[in-house]
């Protein structure tokens, strides 16, 4: 199956559903029944734990619901001002190359950022994307999460555009305590959400090449 899917949910989608839908899809994908889907996507407020989660990392348990994910990992918050990019790839038809897909998601993020005018960094030993503020601070601004099942990848990737930087306060952010996060609004770049969504679509096919 050659076709795909880029679908980009109208409304908050609440993360149950996010979920239940990944499933399926993988599910189909790995039986050439369903084509590869990109989904960009808003949660409500809530938090999320990896396979690597720690107890203590989860500062405020009862301020969001806690939703445990086969993800990798550990706490991650999603809320709106945040773009979720959940990514469902045949990674046999690339290689069977986790580490090259992870590399090349970073990638991504990486040229997104840069449509707006923000370098964003790999660090080594911490996943994810960073910015550097400056006097030695380094401030997240993109998460990564990935699984993959019967070489098929799915949850994925987000980018922090306005979300509620306190909110993030509710938990250790992937486990890491000695540095914060930012978004492209706290940076001072105000794109629209429609403009961050076609910044990622152009920059995921520059990347990834076409589906299938």
């Amino acid at each position: 199956m050659s076709a795909y899917e880029w679908l980009i949910a109208e409304q908050k989608i609440d993360y149950p559903t996010a979920l239940t839908f990944m499933e399926e899809r993988v599910a189909g994908i790995a039986q050439n029944q369903a084509p590869e889907t990109v989904w960009l996507l808003e949660h409500p407020p809530l938090y999320t734990a990896g396979t690597s989660a720690r107890d203590e990392d989860l500062l405020t348990p009862e301020r969001f619901p806690v939703f445990l994910t086969g993800r990798g990992g550990q706490y991650t918050y999603h809320g709106p001002g945040q773009r979720v990019a959940y990514v469902m790839l045949d990674l046999k038809r690339r290689g069977k190359d986790v580490r090259r897909f992870v590399h090349d998601l970073e990638e991504w993020l990486i040229q997104t950022l840069a449509q707006f005018g923000v370098k964003g960094e790999r660090r080594q030993g911490r996943v994810g994307i960073w910015v550097n503020r400056g006097g030695g601070r380094e401030d997240k601004i993109a998460a990564i999460g990935v699984r993959v099942r019967h070489w098929v990848s799915f949850h994925g990737v987000a980018l922090n555009i306005d979300p509620d930087l306190e909110h993030f306060s509710g938990i250790i952010p992937c486990g890491i305590r000695q540095h914060g996060v930012t978004s492209l609004w706290d940076l001072g770049h105000t794109p629209t959400q429609d403009e961050v969504d076609m910044a990622l679509k152009t920059k995921f096919f520059e990347v990834f090449g076409s589906f299938g």
